[in-house]
């Protein structure tokens, strides 16, 4: 099966949360992201009405194919099929793998989070494109989220041969601690979203990734 994600798109992937939005609206928000450099969207909604959801998603859509960036549902597979985005994120508690990518073909991303080498290994052979990997730091968006050391997120990096993004806690402050790593790039809301100006947070997200991203060479 070919790999539907290349390892630039995971530079900067940003997940979106309305619960920054202020006045402005998710569009405009994703809209200032992508102009600050975002590589790569993932649209999450974990309490939204299916309609709701379904009217966002393909708006959302819409600006990350104008952009040429990759776009990705977190956990509705349905949903992701509906609108025909470019593919799904799931997590460890959210099905099988091998059962995803057969519900969404071979030509639709798949996005896997791991948090051991196991997990890592395992969701690769299944079918995955890429891995989210974190919690790397402690977060307040996911209270849940386990943390993950450096030396086990280097190890995946070493491991597998499909492209991994970094997720959790990540911030202008501590990107760089994630040099060496071997990782990609990073996923990051808050570092963003919640920032007073999001087009210039990405920007500066953008320019540390590649700095963090060009320390494995």
């Amino acid at each position: 099966m070919k790999n539907n994600v290349k390892k630039e798109d995971m530079l900067l992937y940003i997940v979106t949360d309305r619960s920054w939005l202020g006045e402005s609206t998710l569009e405009e928000e994703v809209c200032a992201a992508i102009d600050g450099g975002a590589t790569f969207l993932q649209i999450r909604e974990k309490d939204m009405a299916h309609q709701d959801f379904l009217h966002e998603a393909r708006n959302l859509k819409e600006l990350a194919r104008a952009a040429g960036i990759p776009y990705v549902i977190n956990d509705e597979v349905e949903i992701a099929l509906e609108v025909d985005a470019d593919g799904v994120h799931i997590g460890q508690s959210d099905g099988a793998v091998a059962e995803t990518r057969k519900k969404i073909g071979p030509n639709k991303i798949l996005g896997v989070s791991a948090q051991t080498l196991e997990q890592a290994l395992a969701a690769e052979k299944e079918g995955a494109d890429y891995l989210g990997v974190g919690a790397v730091f402690s977060t307040s968006t996911k209270t849940d989220a386990k943390a993950v050391s450096f030396e086990t997120l280097k190890s995946i990096c070493s491991s597998v041969k499909i492209p991994v993004v970094a997720i959790g806690g990540i911030s202008e402050e501590n990107l760089l601690e994630l040099s060496g790593s071997k990782v990609d790039g990073v996923a990051v809301i808050s570092a963003v979203f919640a920032q007073p100006d999001t087009r210039a947070a990405a920007q500066k997200i953008r320019k540390l990734s590649e700095k963090m991203v060009k320390s494995n060479d």
